[in-house]
Protein backbone atom coordinates (compact mmCIF):
# COMPACT_ATOMS: atom_id res chain seq x y z
CA UNK A 1 0.00 0.00 0.00
CA UNK A 2 2.72 2.49 -0.72
CA UNK A 3 0.35 4.45 -2.91
CA UNK A 4 -1.00 5.80 0.24
CA UNK A 5 2.16 5.84 2.55
CA UNK A 6 1.61 9.86 2.78
CA UNK A 7 -1.45 9.92 4.48
CA UNK A 8 -0.34 8.69 7.76
CA UNK A 9 -0.68 12.89 9.00
CA UNK A 10 -4.67 12.96 7.88
CA UNK A 11 -4.76 9.64 9.71
CA UNK A 12 -3.96 11.80 12.88
CA UNK A 13 -6.01 14.56 12.22
CA UNK A 14 -9.00 12.23 11.77
CA UNK A 15 -8.68 11.06 15.40
CA UNK A 16 -8.81 14.53 16.74
CA UNK A 17 -12.15 14.16 18.71
CA UNK A 18 -10.64 10.77 20.17
CA UNK A 19 -7.65 12.41 20.84
CA UNK A 20 -8.98 15.35 22.89
CA UNK A 21 -11.43 13.01 24.79
CA UNK A 22 -8.12 10.75 25.75
CA UNK A 23 -5.33 13.44 26.79
CA UNK A 24 -8.09 15.41 28.16
CA UNK A 25 -9.59 12.97 30.28
CA UNK A 26 -5.64 12.07 31.39
CA UNK A 27 -4.68 15.16 31.98
CA UNK A 28 -7.89 15.84 34.35
CA UNK A 29 -7.23 13.00 36.06
CA UNK A 30 -2.84 12.75 36.75
CA UNK A 31 -2.70 16.68 36.45
CA UNK A 32 0.92 15.92 35.46
CA UNK A 33 2.06 14.53 39.04
CA UNK A 34 2.63 10.92 40.56
CA UNK A 35 -0.88 8.96 40.45
CA UNK A 36 -2.79 8.34 43.56
CA UNK A 37 -5.09 5.29 43.77
CA UNK A 38 -7.79 6.89 44.19
CA UNK A 39 -7.89 7.85 40.80
CA UNK A 40 -7.11 4.71 38.89
CA UNK A 41 -10.74 4.25 38.56
CA UNK A 42 -10.84 8.03 36.78
CA UNK A 43 -8.68 6.15 34.47
CA UNK A 44 -10.89 3.83 33.52
CA UNK A 45 -13.94 5.97 33.04
CA UNK A 46 -11.19 7.72 30.71
CA UNK A 47 -10.83 5.05 28.25
CA UNK A 48 -14.17 3.42 28.33
CA UNK A 49 -15.33 6.80 27.35
CA UNK A 50 -13.34 6.28 24.40
CA UNK A 51 -14.61 3.18 23.47
CA UNK A 52 -11.33 1.36 24.00
CA UNK A 53 -13.53 -1.59 25.27
CA UNK A 54 -13.90 -3.40 28.63
CA UNK A 55 -11.09 -5.84 28.19
CA UNK A 56 -8.53 -3.53 26.89
CA UNK A 57 -9.30 -1.38 29.76
CA UNK A 58 -9.45 -3.68 31.81
CA UNK A 59 -5.74 -5.02 31.43
CA UNK A 60 -4.13 -2.09 31.56
CA UNK A 61 -5.74 -0.87 34.75
CA UNK A 62 -4.51 -4.10 36.10
CA UNK A 63 -0.82 -3.24 34.88
CA UNK A 64 -1.34 0.04 36.76
CA UNK A 65 -2.35 -0.67 39.47
CA UNK A 66 0.92 -3.35 39.64
CA UNK A 67 2.90 -0.57 38.85
CA UNK A 68 1.75 1.29 41.69
CA UNK A 69 1.92 -1.18 44.08
CA UNK A 70 5.79 -1.78 43.42
CA UNK A 71 6.31 2.34 43.69
CA UNK A 72 5.76 5.90 42.53
CA UNK A 73 4.03 5.66 39.17
CA UNK A 74 4.18 9.12 37.56
CA UNK A 75 1.83 10.63 34.68
CA UNK A 76 4.19 9.76 32.04
CA UNK A 77 4.79 6.14 33.04
CA UNK A 78 0.85 5.89 33.04
CA UNK A 79 0.43 7.15 29.28
CA UNK A 80 3.70 5.20 28.27
CA UNK A 81 1.89 2.03 29.59
CA UNK A 82 -1.37 2.97 28.11
CA UNK A 83 1.18 3.33 24.63
CA UNK A 84 2.38 -0.31 25.33
CA UNK A 85 -1.11 -1.88 25.90
CA UNK A 86 -2.84 -0.41 22.84
CA UNK A 87 0.03 -1.33 20.86
CA UNK A 88 0.23 -5.18 21.81
CA UNK A 89 -3.67 -4.57 21.58
CA UNK A 90 -3.59 -3.81 17.70
CA UNK A 91 -0.78 -6.36 16.89
CA UNK A 92 -1.77 -7.87 13.27
CA UNK A 93 -4.93 -5.25 12.98
CA UNK A 94 -3.18 -3.89 9.68
CA UNK A 95 -2.37 -5.78 6.11
CA UNK A 96 -1.77 -4.28 2.49
CA UNK A 97 -4.27 -5.02 -0.18
CA UNK A 98 -3.44 -8.21 -1.99
CA UNK A 99 -2.98 -6.76 -5.19
CA UNK A 100 -0.68 -9.10 -6.81
CA UNK A 101 -3.36 -10.76 -8.91
CA UNK A 102 -4.28 -9.30 -12.33
CA UNK A 103 -6.86 -8.43 -12.59
CA UNK A 104 -7.09 -8.37 -8.30
CA UNK A 105 -10.46 -8.30 -7.96
CA UNK A 106 -11.57 -6.54 -4.50
CA UNK A 107 -15.16 -7.32 -3.57
CA UNK A 108 -16.88 -4.54 -1.08
CA UNK A 109 -19.49 -5.18 1.00
CA UNK A 110 -21.18 -3.03 3.41
CA UNK A 111 -24.64 -1.75 4.74
CA UNK A 112 -25.79 1.14 2.84
CA UNK A 113 -24.93 4.74 4.59
CA UNK A 114 -21.70 3.07 5.23
CA UNK A 115 -19.54 4.58 2.79
CA UNK A 116 -19.34 2.11 0.96
CA UNK A 117 -19.86 3.39 -2.60
CA UNK A 118 -17.58 6.37 -1.69
CA UNK A 119 -14.84 4.01 -0.83
CA UNK A 120 -14.86 1.85 -3.95
CA UNK A 121 -14.58 5.66 -5.75
CA UNK A 122 -11.81 6.37 -3.95
CA UNK A 123 -9.88 3.30 -3.53
CA UNK A 124 -10.40 3.58 -7.85
CA UNK A 125 -9.06 7.28 -8.04
CA UNK A 126 -5.46 6.91 -5.34
CA UNK A 127 -5.18 3.61 -7.31
CA UNK A 128 -5.24 5.11 -10.91
CA UNK A 129 -2.96 7.82 -9.69
CA UNK A 130 -0.50 5.19 -8.60
CA UNK A 131 -0.46 4.20 -11.91
CA UNK A 132 -3.06 1.29 -12.13
CA UNK A 133 -5.48 0.56 -14.43
CA UNK A 134 -8.37 -0.47 -12.55
CA UNK A 135 -12.02 -1.07 -13.74
CA UNK A 136 -15.10 -0.73 -11.99
CA UNK A 137 -17.94 -2.94 -11.29
CA UNK A 138 -21.83 -1.05 -10.08
CA UNK A 139 -23.13 -4.47 -8.84
CA UNK A 140 -25.02 -2.61 -6.06
CA UNK A 141 -28.17 -3.02 -8.91
CA UNK A 142 -31.25 -2.71 -6.14
CA UNK A 143 -30.36 1.27 -5.50
CA UNK A 144 -30.46 3.49 -8.68
CA UNK A 145 -28.16 5.97 -7.08
CA UNK A 146 -25.45 3.76 -6.02
CA UNK A 147 -25.41 3.24 -9.84
CA UNK A 148 -25.40 6.71 -10.81
CA UNK A 149 -22.53 7.56 -7.71
CA UNK A 150 -20.49 5.24 -8.66
CA UNK A 151 -20.54 6.23 -12.47
CA UNK A 152 -19.58 10.08 -11.16
CA UNK A 153 -16.56 8.75 -9.77
CA UNK A 154 -15.39 6.91 -12.89
CA UNK A 155 -16.19 10.10 -15.02
CA UNK A 156 -14.54 11.93 -12.09
CA UNK A 157 -11.09 9.85 -11.85
CA UNK A 158 -11.39 8.45 -16.02
CA UNK A 159 -11.82 4.82 -15.01
CA UNK A 160 -14.50 2.71 -16.93
CA UNK A 161 -17.44 1.42 -14.87
CA UNK A 162 -19.50 -2.05 -15.75
CA UNK A 163 -22.92 -1.53 -15.46
CA UNK A 164 -26.41 -2.65 -16.19
CA UNK A 165 -29.78 -0.81 -15.43
CA UNK A 166 -31.59 -0.66 -12.08
CA UNK A 167 -32.85 -3.95 -10.61
CA UNK A 168 -30.22 -6.18 -12.83
CA UNK A 169 -28.81 -9.32 -11.33
CA UNK A 170 -25.37 -8.43 -9.47
CA UNK A 171 -24.23 -11.58 -10.24
CA UNK A 172 -24.70 -11.07 -14.08
CA UNK A 173 -23.20 -7.42 -13.96
CA UNK A 174 -19.71 -8.83 -11.83
CA UNK A 175 -19.80 -11.76 -14.36
CA UNK A 176 -19.61 -8.47 -16.93
CA UNK A 177 -16.91 -7.05 -14.64
CA UNK A 178 -14.44 -9.93 -14.43
CA UNK A 179 -14.82 -10.66 -18.66
CA UNK A 180 -14.28 -6.65 -18.96
CA UNK A 181 -11.61 -6.08 -16.81
CA UNK A 182 -9.38 -9.20 -18.31
CA UNK A 183 -10.09 -7.59 -22.02
CA UNK A 184 -8.93 -4.21 -21.04
CA UNK A 185 -5.91 -5.93 -19.08
CA UNK A 186 -6.86 -3.82 -15.94
CA UNK A 187 -4.65 -4.60 -13.07
CA UNK A 188 -7.36 -4.56 -10.15
CA UNK A 189 -10.77 -4.78 -10.41
CA UNK A 190 -13.55 -3.07 -7.85
CA UNK A 191 -16.69 -4.81 -7.33
CA UNK A 192 -19.79 -2.12 -5.44
CA UNK A 193 -22.36 -4.66 -4.10
CA UNK A 194 -25.47 -4.08 -2.62
CA UNK A 195 -26.01 -2.82 1.29
CA UNK A 196 -29.65 -3.77 0.97
CA UNK A 197 -32.32 -5.32 -1.24
CA UNK A 198 -35.59 -4.01 -2.49
CA UNK A 199 -36.65 -7.94 -2.61
CA UNK A 200 -37.28 -11.06 -0.59
CA UNK A 201 -33.80 -12.11 -1.70
CA UNK A 202 -31.49 -12.40 1.66
CA UNK A 203 -28.36 -9.98 1.00
CA UNK A 204 -25.84 -12.31 2.19
CA UNK A 205 -27.77 -14.88 -0.01
CA UNK A 206 -26.93 -12.90 -2.63
CA UNK A 207 -23.46 -11.56 -1.90
CA UNK A 208 -22.27 -15.09 -1.96
CA UNK A 209 -23.48 -15.25 -5.50
CA UNK A 210 -21.83 -13.01 -6.18
CA UNK A 211 -18.94 -13.96 -4.66
CA UNK A 212 -19.35 -17.29 -6.62
CA UNK A 213 -19.86 -16.26 -9.60
CA UNK A 214 -16.65 -14.45 -9.83
CA UNK A 215 -14.27 -17.32 -8.42
CA UNK A 216 -15.54 -19.27 -10.73
CA UNK A 217 -14.67 -16.60 -13.66
CA UNK A 218 -10.96 -16.35 -12.17
CA UNK A 219 -10.04 -18.85 -9.80
CA UNK A 220 -9.06 -17.32 -6.37
CA UNK A 221 -10.44 -14.43 -6.85
CA UNK A 222 -12.36 -12.32 -5.28
CA UNK A 223 -8.52 -11.75 -3.76
CA UNK A 224 -10.19 -9.23 -1.20
CA UNK A 225 -13.62 -9.25 0.12
CA UNK A 226 -13.53 -5.82 2.36
CA UNK A 227 -16.34 -4.66 4.80
CA UNK A 228 -17.10 -1.13 4.90
CA UNK A 229 -17.64 -0.24 8.71
CA UNK A 230 -19.09 3.22 9.81
CA UNK A 231 -16.75 3.64 13.03
CA UNK A 232 -19.85 5.61 14.63
CA UNK A 233 -21.89 2.69 14.82
CA UNK A 234 -19.95 1.25 17.80
CA UNK A 235 -21.16 -2.12 18.96
CA UNK A 236 -23.57 -2.87 16.39
CA UNK A 237 -21.41 -2.09 13.41
CA UNK A 238 -19.03 -4.95 15.02
CA UNK A 239 -22.30 -7.15 15.25
CA UNK A 240 -22.43 -6.36 11.43
CA UNK A 241 -19.11 -7.73 10.47
CA UNK A 242 -19.67 -10.63 12.64
CA UNK A 243 -22.77 -11.54 10.20
CA UNK A 244 -20.94 -10.40 7.06
CA UNK A 245 -17.87 -12.65 8.06
CA UNK A 246 -19.93 -15.57 8.65
CA UNK A 247 -21.48 -15.55 5.78
CA UNK A 248 -18.76 -13.85 3.31
CA UNK A 249 -15.19 -14.85 5.18
CA UNK A 250 -13.66 -11.26 5.07
CA UNK A 251 -9.61 -10.51 4.44
CA UNK A 252 -10.18 -6.66 6.22
CA UNK A 253 -12.35 -4.30 7.16
CA UNK A 254 -12.44 -0.28 6.22
CA UNK A 255 -13.24 2.04 8.37
CA UNK A 256 -15.27 5.16 7.73
CA UNK A 257 -16.09 8.25 9.60
CA UNK A 258 -13.75 8.07 12.25
CA UNK A 259 -13.66 11.61 12.19
CA UNK A 260 -17.17 12.11 13.23
CA UNK A 261 -16.91 10.53 16.48
CA UNK A 262 -14.99 10.48 19.87
CA UNK A 263 -15.05 7.12 20.21
CA UNK A 264 -12.00 6.08 17.92
CA UNK A 265 -11.06 3.55 20.40
CA UNK A 266 -13.55 1.42 18.82
CA UNK A 267 -10.85 0.75 16.70
CA UNK A 268 -9.42 -1.72 19.62
CA UNK A 269 -12.09 -3.02 20.00
CA UNK A 270 -12.81 -4.39 16.31
CA UNK A 271 -9.46 -5.46 16.15
CA UNK A 272 -9.45 -7.35 18.83
CA UNK A 273 -13.02 -9.14 18.92
CA UNK A 274 -13.12 -9.76 15.18
CA UNK A 275 -9.80 -10.58 14.68
CA UNK A 276 -9.80 -9.44 11.60
CA UNK A 277 -6.86 -6.94 10.19
CA UNK A 278 -7.95 -3.22 8.98
CA UNK A 279 -6.77 -2.79 5.66
CA UNK A 280 -8.00 1.25 4.78
CA UNK A 281 -9.52 4.10 7.04
CA UNK A 282 -11.34 6.74 5.49
CA UNK A 283 -10.29 10.01 6.74
CA UNK A 284 -12.84 12.09 5.05
CA UNK A 285 -14.58 13.57 2.07
CA UNK A 286 -12.06 13.99 -0.64
CA UNK A 287 -11.15 11.52 -2.87
CA UNK A 288 -7.07 11.25 -1.28
CA UNK A 289 -9.06 11.01 1.84
CA UNK A 290 -7.85 7.13 2.33
CA UNK A 291 -5.15 5.65 4.31
CA UNK A 292 -3.81 2.54 5.48
CA UNK A 293 -4.34 1.50 8.51
CA UNK A 294 -1.16 2.04 10.93
CA UNK A 295 -1.46 1.11 14.65
CA UNK A 296 1.73 3.01 15.54
CA UNK A 297 0.25 6.29 14.14
CA UNK A 298 -3.19 5.06 16.00
CA UNK A 299 -1.76 5.18 19.26
CA UNK A 300 0.78 8.44 18.92
CA UNK A 301 -2.41 10.21 18.22
CA UNK A 302 -4.15 9.13 21.03
CA UNK A 303 -1.77 8.87 23.52
CA UNK A 304 0.69 11.20 22.15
Amino acid sequence: MSFLSGLTERFRQTLARTREVVQEGLDRVLKGEELQPATIEDLEEVLIQADLGVETTESFIEAVRDQARRGRLTGGDVRETLATHLRAALKGGAAPLALEARPAILLVLGVNGSGKTTTCGKLAAQLKAAGHQVTLAAADTFRAAAIEQLERWGERVGVPVVKQGPGADPSAVAFDAVKAAQARQADVLIVDTAGRLHTKTNLMTELEKVKRVVGRQLPGAPHETLLVLDATTGQNGIAQARLFHEALTLTGLVLTKLDGTAKGGIVVRIVRELALPIKLVGTGERAEDLSPFDPDAFVAALVG
